[in-house]
């Protein structure tokens, strides 16, 4: 089953628009925008989704998470399915598919690949951290080596780069936790390097098993638009070098 329609008015209108630099074959990747305060009790059932218990801002994310999660699916298999949460909250994707769902800001989105190209897909959305609050969470997010990237940059700038740094980590978790199946933290990575072009290089410090030993590297990207910010991490099939 695909996107109702209508669709119920706490969502707008889906879009299978790329907006990131740099495409990825044999996925799909779709997103929507959602309003909380315009949720009614019986969209889950006009929308095919199981509902879930929290307040009105939980259930509509995950509405819409979902939502995004089956056209998504529809889109690279032909198959429209929904991913059940499993013990650990993460979505238990269809056999031969990986992929990642996120919602924050008013916007939901789901990008799925098969698996066959894609061992981990982790994409994150967050709104820009205001400057005297990425100021207080500077020392939790970053690493000593990526707060000296800090000094010399005005407070907007610095909050816009511990609002990537903080994405970019979030979107690693994603992508490398269902293959390590250990949770790890901010401190355990950090990000190298980054390109105006939305590019973006980051290193584990901490060994996360014998396939990814601390030193791995692994790339990222991003774009930004408004206030709104998008980073993915995806990880090939065949894992590169260090």
């Amino acid at each position: 089953m695909p996107f109702s329609s209508p669709l119920p008015p706490c969502l707008g209108e889906p879009s299978e628009r790329w907006p990131l630099p740099l495409a990825l074959p044999a996925t799909a990747l779709v997103s929507v925008d959602f309003d909380p305060a315009r949720l009614h009790a019986a969209d889950f059932e006009a929308c095919g989704i199981a509902p879930i218990r929290g307040v009105a801002k939980r259930q509509t994310e995950y509405l819409a998470g979902r939502l995004c999660a089956r056209q998504a699916l529809l889109r690279l298999t032909g198959l429209p399915g929904v991913p059940a949460l499993g013990e650990d909250r993460a979505p238990q994707w269809p056999a031969g598919v990986v992929g990642s769902i996120t919602h924050g800001a008013g916007l939901a989105a789901a990008l799925v690949g098969h698996a066959g190209n894609w061992r981990g897909l982790g994409l994150d959305t967050e709104t820009l951290l205001p400057a005297e609050r990425a100021l207080r969470l500077a020392e939790q997010i970053l690493t000593p080596a990526e707060r000296r990237h800090l000094p010399g940059r005005t407070p907007e700038a610095q909050a816009w780069l511990t609002s990537l740094t903080f994405s970019l980590k979030e979107s690693l978790f994603k992508a490398l936790y269902p293959l390590v199946r250990r949770r790890f933290y901010f401190e355990h990575a950090e990000l190298l390097d980054w390109s105006p072009a939305g590019q973006a290089r980051l290193r584990l410090l901490e060994g996360l098993g014998p396939e990814w030993p601390a030193g791995s590297l692994l790339e990222g990207q991003f774009a930004c638009e408004g206030e709104r910010l998008l980073t993915l991490v995806a990880i090939p099939a065949e894992k590169p070098g260090r």
